[in-house]
């Protein structure tokens, strides 16, 4: 099971604080950073303000060495295809070929109404023309060009470039994350273009009938099932004892018991008995979110307690 930290830098962060927890997360032996791309505090006043998703996992890609580094997930809203594979190609580079994608519709509203940003009602078909045209452009190859005329958006004869560093799974390109609780058409969006399929905190008992229905999507475009990585992500709020596992839970604004039933929670024998169990259900990534971003003794705690459970 790999274990991925992911955090919420709206509710409030600078650049420093989430370098301090991307070099934790490094020298902890985590294997991946990962941020939510929101320009908006959801609840709270999230001083001192957002930070950009991208120019930030730059700057990351600078100052780390090992782990990857990506979004969880970046809203279609934000960015026109042909822009978002420039920038995520050129942190690509930038990390010598460790960053990952994570591309969505967005949802909310309230963002966008602040900063300006168009929300139209149907979002769903801007997703998969995005992600046609993104995988589309870093799979052309060098010295041919790419076009796509589609109900939203027109290329014509674009150099395709740059390139990203690396190769994803056998296709062309950085990593591509798609996830979400739809039981159709997501499934089918990821099979076609993904190489990871996430679900966001989801209710326990659905993830096991969810992986089931990518696996199928993927099998009936004839794409192994086993070639698509699944993961599932869940708040984490972890204590060495019940004592102190409520003064985290308190911390966060979350009740215990809700965070032992949804999330990643408990004791380290707890959250290594739910890992365990994620992983029986075919899950082989997980994303751990923090939401104190303060606290690195917490990162320490799961890697010297929960992680050595897991081998």
């Amino acid at each position: 099971m790999q274990l991925r930290i992911f955090t919420e830098p709206q509710q409030g962060a600078t650049y420093d604080d989430l370098l301090a927890v991307a070099q934790a997360t490094e020298e902890l032996g985590f294997d991946a950073f990962f941020r939510s791309d929101h320009y908006l505090a959801m609840g709270g006043t999230g001083l001192p303000g957002p930070t950009d998703a991208w120019t930030t996992l730059a700057g990351l890609a600078r100052e780390t060495s090992r782990i990857r580094l990506g979004t969880l997930v970046s809203s279609v809203t934000y960015r026109y295809p042909g822009i978002l594979a420039i920038q995520v190609a050129q942190v690509d580079q930038m990390s010598g070929g460790r960053v990952e994608l994570g591309l969505g519709t967005g949802w909310f509203e309230a963002e966008h109404t602040a900063y300006g940003i168009p929300f139209p009602r149907k979002r769903f078909d801007l997703l998969e023309e995005q992600l046609e045209i993104v995988t589309g452009l870093w799979g052309t190859p060098l010295g041919e060009t790419y076009s796509h005329t589609g109900a939203h958006y027109t290329l014509t004869d674009s150099p395709a470039l740059p390139k990203p560093v690396q190769q994803a799974r056998g296709r062309a390109g950085v990593p591509v994350i798609v996830g979400g609780n739809g039981p159709r058409r997501t499934p089918a969006l990821a099979a076609r273009y993904a190489s990871e399929f996430n679900l966001a905190f989801p209710e326990l008992d659905t993830v096991a009938d969810k992986f089931a229905g990518v696996r199928s999507a993927c099998e009936q475009i004839d794409r192994p099932a086993d070639e698509l990585v699944l993961s599932a992500a869940f708040v984490l709020c972890v204590g060495r004892d019940e004592a102190e596992f409520r003064r985290r839970a308190q911390a966060i604004g979350r009740e215990p018991d809700e965070l032992r039933e949804h999330g990643l929670a408990g004791t380290p024998g707890e959250v290594a008995e739910r890992l365990r169990w994620l992983g029986e259900q075919g899950a082989t990534r997980t994303y751990l979110q923090v939401l104190d971003l303060a606290d690195l003794d917490h990162l320490a705690l799961v890697a010297e307690e929960v992680v050595p459970q897991l081998t």
